[in-house]
């Protein structure tokens, strides 16, 4: 969700455009520009997380015996035995490249058994890839999810208010199905398979706290990460058995953990606070696509407020501050360029949020192109760009480089500003997909420069 929002800031960036001194700039119509192929991600980058086995352990605890809801779960569960996985429908052939990318990392980084089986046999996991308005018209707040014991979406409609899909009676993990949508961007449709099939085979909570992980409604992190792979290799262990209670659980993950990650023994400890839920409303308001922008943005003060209180200098903090700024630039650009620039300096405290800080930098170089400020521009772009290649965000990815390559035309260096924009624009194609809306991506952004003379 935060991916999609925070581009959605920029429609508003040119409107606080300064004047500039800078000689009007020629650039090309988007539609006289020729798009290059698609670019796509190399061999994975998944660190091991930095913080001790004893914070792991209550961060495991608390993302495997509740539901976002807070609801308990009162067991363990988990599928025992290999995993197969199955797609059915009108799924693109990016989506198989993906997923049998992320299957080999499942059983290298996981160690978990699980293949791809075809779409005729009978799979532990299914993945039915349906059109987005088929999806949301019964789902409408959900671009993909998973649902226990169901094997088609004619099956979960026919049970969609059955206890079959009840989480909580679940003692064994046997049939799982999960939804997505097929016409939406290659990343988006990457995206759901990591987040969805992560949750078939592992963790059903999200937690505010964890800036590493997935399972983080923040939605900074989109691929799993290192912390994710340990925690489902953990889930996975030969100690541990459906059926198991918390306190079983909790006997014997120290020394599975002591096994799986020997680095973690003397790591400092992270934050283990719980996320009161006054602080979840308030972001969930403030997110919230049918909210008035005016409760939103009041929503978001409130979090800001209680994240004061709780003093918290965590990821939490700084995505208070970085919601309260996206939904403040119309209303009072003012105050939105100081909670961005609060919210950045809270994410650089920690390498853990480098990714957080980039999408920081994303709105700040935005405002510095708005600005005719191109080197500053640059300068915050070129400092961001490792850790979103590193998390293999294309969609953030060529909006950066959209914003250098318009930086670049302000300064003349026309040469290099081709080659930047080529570049963006293949990133483009796997973040948002379709031609037209890659090259709406692009008006967008060129919209932002100061003095612009559109040419053919």
């Amino acid at each position: 969700m935060i991916r999609a929002l925070a581009l959605l800031t920029l429609f508003a960036l040119a409107a606080c455009a300064t004047p500039s001194a800078n000689a009007p700039v020629e650039r090309l119509a988007p539609d006289a520009i020729a798009l290059p192929p698609m670019k796509q991600f190399g061999p994975p980058h998944s660190d091991r997380p930095a913080r001790s086995n004893r914070s792991i352990e209550t961060d495991i605890l608390d993302l495997t015996f509740r539901l976002e809801s807070g609801r308990e779960l009162p067991i363990f569960s988990r599928f025992e035995g290999p995993i197969t996985v199955r797609v059915v429908g009108r799924a693109p052939p990016y989506l198989h490249a993906d997923l049998d990318r992320l299957l080999v990392r499942l059983r290298r980084e996981a160690g978990i058994d699980i293949s791809k089986v075809g779409p005729k046999d009978p799979a532990s996991i299914t993945i039915e890839v349906l059109s987005r308005s088929d999806l949301q018209r019964a789902v409408p707040q959900a671009a993909c999810f998973v649902v226990p014991r169901m094997t088609s979406w004619g099956e979960f409609r026919r049970n969609r208010r059955s206890a079959q899909l009840d989480w909580t009676t679940l003692e064994l993990r046997e049939k799982m199905a999960i939804f997505l949508p097929g016409d939406v961007s290659p990343q988006e449709i990457r995206d759901c398979l990591h987040e969805e099939l992560a949750q078939a085979i592992g963790p059903l909570n999200d937690l505010y706290r964890l800036s590493d992980s997935v399972f983080n409604d923040d939605n900074f992190h989109t691929v799993l990460t290192g912390f994710d792979m340990l925690v489902l290799r953990t889930l996975y262990a030969t100690e541990l058995r459906s059926g198991m209670t918390r306190a079983e659980v909790a006997v014997r993950l120290p020394g599975i953990l002591d096994r799986l990650n020997p680095a973690g023994r003397n790591a400092p400890d992270g934050v283990g606070t719980a996320t009161p839920r006054t602080w979840i409303n308030a972001i969930e308001t403030a997110l919230g696509p049918r909210t008035p922008p005016s409760r939103r943005r009041l929503a978001a003060r409130q979090a800001v407020e209680i994240a004061q209180a709780q003093g918290w200098t965590d990821a939490r903090a700084g995505f208070s501050l970085y919601a309260l700024g996206r939904l403040s630039i119309v209303a009072e650009p003012e105050l939105a360029m100081a909670a961005f620039l609060q919210s950045g300096s809270v994410y650089r405290q920690s390498t853990s949020t480098d990714l957080h800080a980039a999408h920081v930098a994303m709105q700040l170089a935005a405002f510095a192109l708005s600005a005719g400020q191109a080197d500053i521009a640059i300068d915050i772009v070129d400092r961001n760009l490792r850790p979103v290649a590193r998390a293999e965000n294309a969609a953030l990815l060529s909006t950066l480089m959209m914003v250098k390559a318009e930086a670049l035309e302000l300064k003349g260096d026309k040469a290099t500003a081709r080659k930047v924009r080529e570049d963006a624009l293949g990133w483009a194609r796997y973040g948002f997909g379709s031609d037209a809306e890659v090259r709406a991506r692009y008006s967008e952004i060129a919209a932002l420069a100061p003095d612009r003379i559109q040419g053919s």
